[in-house]
């Protein structure tokens, strides 16, 4: 379903499918075509299981989630979180590269990416990122935080698409869900994608399941 446009019809039309889907658990997928307001987009995800935006790789996003979706109904009579932790094995082994000032998302994100067997190292802001980089070049991915103190996010990406051994590596903005400029500014510092703080783990998994196998 498109929700670019006319956002209470469309918020209306999935209240009455959920109404009308009673127990039945039949997942809603989301395709945006513009940002949305904080307030919109808390009241989207109330109704909806994933949230894709309009990006180069928004097809690849979106038949990635109708892959695992029908993976996971395969798999239901098998131990459910198995099967799934199964499905992830794209992700086993990846080096991500985690750049926060905040050690609570630093904690968080970490817990999750070595849930699903990938090796994490950090740094706390852009300027130690880079360094980090230089010392870990075989990294896979790397994570953003845009805003943090003494070289920002922006500024680091910039940096590293300036080196062409990195022009080519995947970089995922991590933006304030209250800035929709953040989303434009990332791209345009060269950042491949971007996920709004605080971050949903599903549409994260996705992103990540997207660019890493991009190579």
């Amino acid at each position: 379903m498109d929700a670019g446009e006319a956002s209470e019809a469309v918020l209306a039309t999935l209240d009455q499918l959920h109404g009308a889907l009673g127990t039945h658990q039949i997942p809603f997928i989301l395709f945006l075509d513009q940002d949305l307001s904080p307030t919109d987009e808390s009241r989207f995800k109330k109704v909806s299981d994933v949230i894709i935006r309009n990006s180069p790789l928004a097809k690849d996003r979106l038949l990635d989630e109708l892959e695992l979706f029908l993976f996971k109904v395969e798999s239901q009579p098998v131990v459910p979180k198995a099967n799934v932790v199964m499905a992830e094995k794209a992700l086993k082994g990846k080096k991500i590269l985690l750049v926060d000032d905040d050690m609570r998302n630093v904690f968080s994100l970490s817990t999750l990416l070595e849930e699903y067997e990938m090796d994490t190292i950090t740094a706390g802001d852009g300027r130690e990122s880079l360094e980090v980089l230089q010392n870990n070049p075989d990294t896979d991915l790397i994570l953003m935080d845009v805003m943090m103190p003494e070289m920002d996010g922006y500024e680091a990406i910039q940096h590293i698409r300036a080196n062409p051994q990195f022009q080519e590596l995947p970089i995922i903005a991590l933006t304030a869900k209250a800035m929709q400029g953040d989303r434009e500014k990332s791209i345009q510092a060269g950042a491949s994608d971007y996920i709004s703080k605080p971050v949903d783990t599903k549409q994260l998994l996705s992103l990540l399941r997207v660019w890493l196998s991009r190579g």
